[in-house]
């Protein structure tokens, strides 16, 4: 028969490590499943590790791998899946069933309706409000489970009504979630945690509601004990077992955040989930992640960095990414070509940063900006650097990059829209077209020609035939186009200079090559512009592109 393995999260509670083992003895007990074991991923003994060994060493090569868990959040969808790839790696040939989270399940419910009533000691329903009160998660999908069993446990029960709210990580708190009820006129209420063993956060959920209490003498405020090892939980885990082994275990993954992009949440789609910090963990790390975290005073999972493009201008030509982890933010620093629309759009708590009058002077800026991004991520912010364009187009994104890697902070990248491609096609120019030009070459004018510091070869650009994008080149484009003529390029090449690109503002001043510089200067091109020079700026269309 296949072996079972029970897998724990852990606590530091000497109680809740016992309820855990007394579950797992009741489950063993039942004898409907031949071999069983259990084990934490972190913070408390037996290891899962000794627990698929011990099942390993007595010729079970699979398994059914059941997380003790209420809610599929981060723990049951990341952590103790990666716990079983290792276990894995360390028995080759090992394979194993993953059961669903517990809940929600009509066996939870009737337990914690029986918690419910050991507190209210024949005390009446009618009267009687309830606070489930779940951990609480980054995981938004994890969230809205705990609204749903508050939901189900109020259905046809007969309390005054039942609200959640959460421990940690989320919102409404203990306090937030009792004032709540007092203002909706609840005289009595239980709080029940939506919790399987005792540990800090039941502990903590005490502790709250009492301070309440104290505070609201006029209030019958009451407790009720978690879950616990019961006969109803054994139940379940044996009906999740048999299920893992013949059923259907998928999980509702259409609100999941770890696969579906939720406002606010852009940080998990797709990409692999870092440690966050609970309060019932040791301070600052997980162990079963590895990694040492640090600062912690802030009310989010862990600080990081995003290095976001904005795009040319416009306020949505941002990707679908960058908004969402823009609408995550606490803090913005931003650049003076960034779009500056989106700030607007911002919640009214986010601290916006203008990089542009970071202290220290010109020569530090950069600097200055690389220390306030890992500052503010050290200390547990969302921190989004918004630039203009792409990053990584002479943008100086990658200084950026370095700066937050070399002192630990997480840290992405999201690439934007550069002016370099959207400011051609806005004002009409195909940068590429069939027949026409098979190179584009992308160019900082920021450096004249024959600058000792310039890494452009002039020469070897003149030579080529396609398309040539220069930004940042108000200031030196007569010399620019001087030097192409004097190796090669045509005096008559077609250029467009296209300022305010994809803003009402925009428009375009075309000229020969050999008469950029004149016209440029005559007409008051001033940047933000873009120069396009090559054949296929005579198939320049008119009329809106945008």
């Amino acid at each position: 028969m296949t072996g079972l393995v029970i897998v724990g999260h852990g606590t530091r509670s000497a109680a809740g490590v016992e309820q855990f083992a007394a579950l797992v003895e009741r489950v063993r007990g039942r004898g409907a499943v031949g071999d069983v074991e259990g084990g934490f991923i972190e913070l408390s003994r037996p290891p899962l590790t000794d627990a698929v060994g011990a099942l390993v060493a007595r010729g079970h090569r699979a398994l059914v791998a059941l997380p003790l868990v209420l809610t599929g959040a981060g723990h049951g969808k990341g952590d103790i899946p990666a716990a079983m790839a290792r276990e894995q790696q360390r028995h080759p040939g090992l394979g194993y069933r993953y059961g669903r989270p517990l809940g929600p399940h009509p066996l939870l419910h009737e337990a914690l309706e029986q918690r419910i009533d050991a507190a209210l000691a024949g005390a009446d329903r009618a009267g009687t409000w309830v606070a489930l009160i779940g951990r609480g998660s980054t995981d938004p999908d994890a969230n809205a489970e705990v609204a749903k069993v508050a939901r189900l446990l109020w259905e046809g029960r007969g309390y005054a009504g039942v609200e959640p709210g959460f421990i940690s990580l989320a919102q409404p708190s203990v306090p937030a979630v009792l004032e709540r009820l007092r203002r909706l006129g609840a005289r009595r209420i239980v709080v029940a945690p939506y919790f399987l063993f005792a540990g800090v956060l039941p502990d903590r959920i005490v502790a709250q509601s009492a301070e309440f209490a104290a505070a609201h003498p006029d209030l019958d405020v009451r407790v009720a004990e978690v879950i616990g090892d019961c006969d109803a939980l054994a139940d379940l885990v044996l009906e999740r077992y048999a299920e893992a082994l013949g059923g259907d275990i998928r999980m509702n993954c259409d609100t999941c955040a770890y696969r579906v992009l939720m406002p606010g949440f852009a940080d998990k789609v797709g990409r692999p989930q870092r440690p966050h910090d609970h309060p019932d963990d040791p301070v600052g790390h997980h162990h079963h992640h590895g990694h040492d975290h640090h600062d912690h005073n802030h009310g989010h999972d862990h600080g990081s960095v995003a290095v976001v493009g904005g795009g040319p201008g416009p306020d949505d030509l941002i990707t679908v990414r960058g908004k969402a982890l823009l609408d995550a933010a606490d803090v913005v620093v931003v650049d003076r070509l960034a779009p500056q629309g989106l700030l607007a759009g911002l919640r009214p708590d986010v601290l916006v940063v203008d990089a542009a009058k970071v202290p220290r002077g010109p020569s530090m800026a950069q600097e200055a900006i690389n220390e306030a991004l890992v500052s503010h991520a050290r200390a547990g912010r969302r921190v989004v650097r918004l630039k203009g364009g792409d990053p990584y187009v002479f943008g100086r994104g990658h200084e950026e990059v370095l700066a937050c890697a070399a002192a630990g902070v997480p840290v992405t990248v999201v690439p934007g829209v550069s002016s370099a491609l959207a400011a051609p096609a806005l004002a009409g120019v195909p940068v590429t077209h069939r027949g026409v030009a098979h190179d584009l070459t992308v160019v900082s004018g920021h450096l004249p020609p024959g600058h000792p510091d310039s890494l452009v070869d002039w020469a070897a650009l003149a030579r080529a035939r396609g398309t040539v994008v220069l930004l940042m080149a108000v200031d030196t484009i007569a010399k620019i186009a001087t030097v192409l003529i004097e190796h090669g390029r045509a005096p008559e090449t077609p250029v467009l200079a296209v300022q305010d690109a994809g803003l009402p503002e925009q428009r375009s001043v075309p000229a020969r090559l050999d008469e950029i510089g004149a016209v440029a200067a005559r007409e008051g091109v001033a940047p933000p512009a873009v120069f396009v020079l090559g054949p296929v700026v005579a198939l320049t269309t008119t009329g809106p592109t945008g």
